[in-house]
């Protein structure tokens, strides 16, 4: 591991809370696709499989946002366990419903619970700027989790098809919610890294999205979900329009390690001056990524397209939570983090319903324009908002912390 990162785990308690929110965040690249495929297998009905998937989706859009507010004002562990012991029990609900035949309706109703699973990935991003905030190595360990998000998406989908097609088809799903479980219980037992609740004084009335600055992040990153959920969607089918549907997971973890890659390159680089201009550049860069893609001929030239768009998804997340840090209160900092995750989701479930509609209509290879269009919106949007990135809001609450995060960390190690 080179220096930069190395010197990031110096502090203690990194290694194992970084280590279990690898484990709790494996479900969000698993329980949807573990979704789709059993329900695929036990009913042949990739329409229904489709909507449950969706609705997890949305739900987690609706849902994790609100836990995550309430993270910032009672804590990780008061609010995680409970919140994840009612997704797990979704989890048993679902699979069980599907493997027994119960009616459609009791799917969506176990699939919107499912939803209740909180953001993993922004507690442990929380936990992070609470130790380094104000220092270069905040920007290391913002791209490390990068990295680790596609390493999920690299392996997790693989994992999850490939479980509930050679041995049982719950056993995607199953794998995930044991994932979950471990991970979350295993994060929250780790006290002296947990970031100090912010008093009730320091909440101000309303949602983090009342932020202007944030607004515009979360607008753009529903347009760069609907390329994600698109991409997905349209590479399954081209690939079994190729006559290779397996070799899909292979293409789509290349766009995954491409993301990787980029990740971890970006955070060996040290930047100067505000990061609004890099963030409306990696955005652009997605945009013009897609281009490439409307002229595929075949698989192996996709793979390479698709890990050459790779290249600018990690940099532009990365740049995209030192921005929410600029525009969100400290005392709202999770909730914030968590609102851009449900800007993807949302726009993940749109473009993956946009996709199957073109696909449909006029075939896989047409199915490709709907990222274009959408990596287009993407670009459209920051341009309009960029102004409001450029104007920080104050940093109301937290103001107890000192520059390097270390000032609490005998008492719970700073503030989310």
């Amino acid at each position: 591991m080179p220096s930069p990162y190395r010197a990031i785990f110096a502090a203690p308690g990194t290694k194992g809370f970084s280590t279990a929110g690898f484990l709790g965040r494996m479900p969000l690249s698993m329980m949807g696709i573990g979704i789709v495929t059993m329900v695929s297998q036990l009913t042949g009905r990739y329409g229904l499989a489709g909507a449950l998937s969706a609705t997890v989706a949305l739900s987690a859009a609706a849902i994790g946002p609100q836990i995550s507010r309430l993270v910032d004002r009672h804590g990780q562990r008061r609010v995680l366990r409970p919140a994840t012991l009612v997704s797990l029990t979704a989890v048993a609900g679902l699979l069980l419903a599907a493997k027994f035949e119960f009616p459609d309706w009791t799917l969506f109703v176990f699939a919107a619970l499912v939803g209740c699973v909180p953001s993993v990935g922004s507690m442990i991003r929380a936990r992070w700027a609470a130790i380094y905030r104000d220092t270069p190595q905040l920007h290391t360990a913002y791209s490390f989790e990068s990295v680790v998000d596609e390493v999920c998406f690299i392996f997790g989908p693989i994992i999850s098809i490939g479980l509930s097609t050679v041995w049982f088809p719950e056993a995607g799903p199953l794998l995930a919610g044991v994932f979950l479980a471990v991970g979350v219980f295993w994060l929250t037992a780790q006290r002296a890294t947990e970031p100090v609740p912010h008093p009730r004084e320091h909440h101000t009335k309303g949602s983090a999205l009342r932020s202007g600055g944030l607004q515009v992040l979360v607008a753009t990153f529903v347009a760069t979900g609907a390329i994600f959920g698109s991409i997905d969607v349209v590479t399954v089918a081209y690939a079994e329009d190729q006559g290779h549907k397996a070799a899909a997971s292979l293409v789509l973890a290349v766009y995954a390690l491409g993301s990787c890659v980029a990740g971890a390159a970006f955070g060996l680089m040290h930047f100067k001056g505000a990061p609004a201009p890099r963030w409306l550049l990696g955005v652009c860069a997605m945009a013009v990524s897609m281009i490439p893609l409307q002229l595929v001929g075949n698989l192996p030239f996709l793979a390479v397209a698709l890990f050459i768009a790779g290249l600018s998804i990690a940099p532009t997340m990365i740049t995209t939570m030192a921005l929410v840090e600029q525009h969100v209160p400290r005392a709202k900092l999770t909730e914030g983090m968590t609102w851009v995750s449900t800007g993807l989701a949302v726009g993940i479930a749109l473009g993956s319903s946009a996709a199957g509609w073109v696909i449909d209509a006029a075939g896989s290879d047409a199915g490709y324009g709907v990222p274009g269009i959408s990596g287009a919106v993407a670009v459209a949007v920051g341009f309009l908002g960029y102004r409001r990135l450029k104007k920080p809001v104050p940093q109301r609450g937290g103001t107890h912390e000192n520059g390097n995060g270390h000032g609490q960390r005998e008492e719970h190690s700073g503030v989310a």
